[in-house]
């Protein structure tokens, strides 16, 4: 029986490749890997092999030309050792194989920087949005309440009711797009997945700090018209059981944390879709 495989990418600063690898086994996957970029690109891994590919949160090249800059050139200008196969073109057959993708923070700024999000009309290596500092004007550490919009085609939040409490951790987390014509077709497609919100996921915010980075509209996540590929700014992956939450000595919570759901839902997708 084929297996249901997901890869997680390490190296040039992520720091969250051990808690994304752990949420995608919670969540169902029969065989998880955590793979340097090293080892992508001495063609040692190959992204073909895998049916859902983690981008995660950290530091990459210490965001010293903003926030995964220097990982999106690298990965959009390399070519796999003893080939003349540019990487990038791995990222493009994966998605166009119908297969999954998640980017947490830093994989978030990675995949708008590289163009897949919000991915319009196939164009996945086109960047229109953006992550920037945040208003505040410095690095935010807490917990925020997420609105999801239900009509949204994203396969990751299939059977969120409401909305969900996850921690942010980020400096440059506010989202812009490169103009109003994009943020309509965001908004009319439903993309915008996530909002900041208040406590009880009535309305989305702009007021700090339920809102910590100032995003436009309040946008928290955000996944391409197919529903495939989604980049959230929040990590799942550090709230998948119940004592990671900063209240578990005091409330009666649900084993399973908020985040859980999104790698169950990856992994019941991948075994009915892509096996």
């Amino acid at each position: 029986m084929t297996q249901t495989r997901a890869i997680v990418i390490t190296g040039n600063g992520t720091n969250c490749e051990m808690e994304a690898a752990h949420a995608c086994r919670l969540g169902g996957f029969d065989e998880v890997v955590i793979a340097h970029i090293a080892e992508i690109l001495s063609g040692e891994i190959r992204l073909d092999d895998f049916h859902f590919l983690n981008l995660t949160g950290g530091f990459l090249d210490g965001d010293d030309l903003g926030s995964a800059k220097a990982q999106a050139n690298r990965l959009k200008n390399a070519t796999v050792a003893g080939s003349s196969e540019k990487l990038v073109d791995q990222f493009t057959r994966f998605i166009a194989a119908g297969k999954l993708i998640l980017g947490v923070c830093n994989g978030f700024q990675l995949m708008v920087k590289m163009g897949m999000l919000p991915g319009f009309d196939g164009a996945y290596l086109n960047q229109t949005v953006t992550l920037t500092h945040n208003d505040c004007g410095r690095f935010q550490d807490r917990w925020t309440y997420l609105q999801v919009d239900s009509q949204s085609p994203c396969i990751f939040t299939t059977g969120i009711d409401r909305g969900i409490y996850l921690p942010v951790r980020h400096g440059e987390g506010k989202f812009l797009c490169d103009s109003e014509a994009t943020l309509a077709r965001i908004e009319n497609g439903h993309l915008a997945v996530f909002r900041y919100s208040d406590a009880g996921y009535s309305e989305s915010t702009m007021e700090f700090p339920a809102n910590p980075n100032g995003s436009t509209n309040a946008i928290a996540a955000l996944c391409d018209p197919t529903g495939r590929l989604m980049g959230l700014m929040p990590h799942p992956e550090a709230f998948v059981h119940y004592t990671q939450h900063p209240r578990w000595t005091r409330e009666h919570l649900p084993e399973e944390g908020d985040g859980l759901i999104l790698y169950k839902n990856a992994a019941l997708y991948a075994r009915q879709n892509l096996i």
